[in-house]
């Protein structure tokens, strides 16, 4: 009697799984929402987001993008796990690295301490790399002061634990590892005198919040305009130029952030 209700239970259950419809049509309301809240736009990868938000659905047994859009929009946790779904991105040290020499050059010619925002500072590497050339370049660590932004918040706990694979330092010459990092495994792990010198903040520029970070000397946004359609890149270009302490002083982008 005990195996017949647990095999009808069964039955039912499976009838259940068998009557969800899965519903990942119109990926639009998601592209939009998602524009609207981060700034990045999908409309020339429509398709990749499209398997993405499917992918992220599935894994939270979530059925529809419509019911997904439903969820972000009360569950701040749900949101952020998308926000940093979509928002996973690679890069390395020293990375274009003609600016920063360009920017160190500036601030040896001011012989004052600095204040610095890198935005976005994804898993570190930039906003590192700013410090450690500051510090080449006979800048006092008492003299620097790095903020890092991301929306993303993966990125930023793997940002603060700064452990780094070999593709991630390959720019580096070996005095310089030995010098800031210490090699633990197949991994190096940066020195806690330069993890000092940033601070990590989970910030979009288009919240409020953004200008309660006050204003700096210099300011990093490279390669994070590329998400960006036209009229957001504008809008953010204001934005970042806003936090200038001296309107002189040139915000540094990317080489593929272009503004037409």
């Amino acid at each position: 009697m005990f195996n017949f209700f647990k095999k009808k239970k069964q039955s039912i259950k499976s009838l259940e799984l068998q009557q969800i419809k899965e519903e990942y049509n119109d990926i639009e309301p998601i592209a939009k929402y998602f524009h609207t809240e981060t700034g990045i736009t999908f409309d020339k990868q429509i398709t990749i987001l499209k398997s993405k938000v499917i992918s992220f659905c599935k894994q939270r047994k979530i059925y529809s993008f419509e019911k997904l859009l439903k969820d972000i929009k009360l569950n701040k946790q749900l949101k952020q796990e998308l926000i940093d779904y979509l928002t996973t991105n690679e890069t390395y040290f020293y990375r274009e690295f003609t600016q920063i020499q360009e920017f160190v050059k500036l601030v040896k010619k001011q012989n004052k301490s600095i204040e610095v925002l890198c935005a976005p500072s994804a898993t570190g590497e930039e906003p590192y790399s700013i410090a450690i050339a500051l510090l080449e370049a006979g800048i006092s660590s008492k003299n620097i002061k790095i903020v890092g932004i991301d929306i993303n918040q993966e990125a930023l706990k793997k940002a603060k634990t700064a452990l780094y694979a070999e593709r991630n330092i390959r720019n580096l010459s070996s005095d310089i590892l030995h010098k800031y990092f210490t090699k633990e495994d197949d991994r190096y792990a940066l020195k806690e005198n330069i993890k000092l010198l940033v601070t990590f903040k989970l910030v979009n520029i288009f919240d409020d919040s953004f200008n309660n970070l006050g204003k700096f000397d210099f300011i990093f946004s490279r390669n994070m305009l590329i998400y960006f359609d036209k009229k957001t890149k504008q809008k953010a270009k204001i934005i970042l130029e806003g936090m200038r302490k001296d309107e002189k002083n040139d915000v540094f982008f990317g080489h593929a952030d272009l503004f037409y």
